[in-house]
């Protein structure tokens, strides 16, 4: 066993100089300070063009079946949505105000939307429809993908999972497969222990960003908690926390509830003829 921890010693001290610790965002309102463990090897750019291909090779499959911005007066709405929330990116991060923001609409019956890296917004209609989505709901939406972007959560993630495949790769040949049992254990345990952990703080700090983006943007950051009531109730059933990617329904509503003092001065201050 000690050959085992010398080698798992040795493999985690090239992975530390194979990474470094950044900061993606400046903290904003809702006081956003945790640093992000990056692989040098992937860069922004090299995600963000990864993203770009991925977005564009999807949108020409959903035009390819008529499914792509089919309904106009919903693209107008995302689109009307988007022009608001974007500027006020630069709280949290100044270039971001250059990337080349898209904003589309596949007709797809699933509860989803999201933020590619480097500004792709897709939405799906089935979130808008099922859940009779408000503007402010939208923004609620909008905001938190756009803030995974922000964060880089996409790289985030990508940096963890080539890093634990490189030092398990790397442990195997070392020990010419020995330990290969260990080391799937150990990756197992690091799943539930790290990666789903973590995994929950980037929702978090994408609620909370979000939350101060719609608000900024003058949409009411309390939707956020109405369309995580809805969200709840059309998804029962969803896994303990503890074995999920993302917080229970009831914890992200308690998480944003604590932000709102911070976030509906920022709203009273975008909307001040109310």
């Amino acid at each position: 066993m000690k050959t085992w921890y010398c080698v798992a010693a040795i493999g985690l001290s090239l992975l530390t100089t194979a990474c470094n610790r950044v900061e993606t965002t400046e903290k904003g309102t809702v006081g956003i300070e945790r640093k992000q463990t990056m692989l040098t090897l992937l860069s922004t750019e090299q995600v963000n063009q990864m993203a770009a291909s991925s977005y564009h090779q999807t949108l020409q499959n959903a035009e390819s079946h008529g499914r792509l911005n089919a309904d106009h007066a919903k693209v107008q709405r995302l689109r009307q949505i988007a022009k608001r929330l974007i500027p006020q990116v630069k709280v949290f991060r100044a270039d971001a105000l250059q990337w080349k923001w898209e904003v589309n609409l596949e007709s797809n019956p699933q509860l989803n939307a999201y933020c590619a890296p480097g500004g792709k917004i897709m939405f799906f209609t089935g979130i808008i429809d099922k859940l009779h989505l408000t503007d402010d709901e939208i923004a609620a939406i909008m905001g938190h993908e756009i803030a995974h972007a922000l964060r880089e959560h996409g790289r985030e993630r990508m940096s963890k999972a080539y890093s634990q495949r490189l030092l398990a790769q790397g442990v195997s040949v070392l020990t010419k497969g020995k330990y290969d049992q260990q080391i799937d254990i150990a990756m197992g345990v690091t799943d539930l222990a790290y990666n789903l952990p973590n995994s929950r703080q980037n929702e978090t700090e994408a609620d909370q960003i979000g939350l101060e983006l719609s608000a900024r943007a003058g949409y009411d950051p309390r939707a956020a908690i109405r369309l995580w009531q809805k969200m709840g109730q059309a998804s029962q059933g969803q896994p303990p926390q503890f074995l999920s990617t993302h917080p229970s329904h009831d914890s992200r509503i308690r998480d944003l509830e604590a932000k709102m003092p911070l976030v509906l001065p920022l709203y009273e201050a975008a909307n001040p003829q109310r």
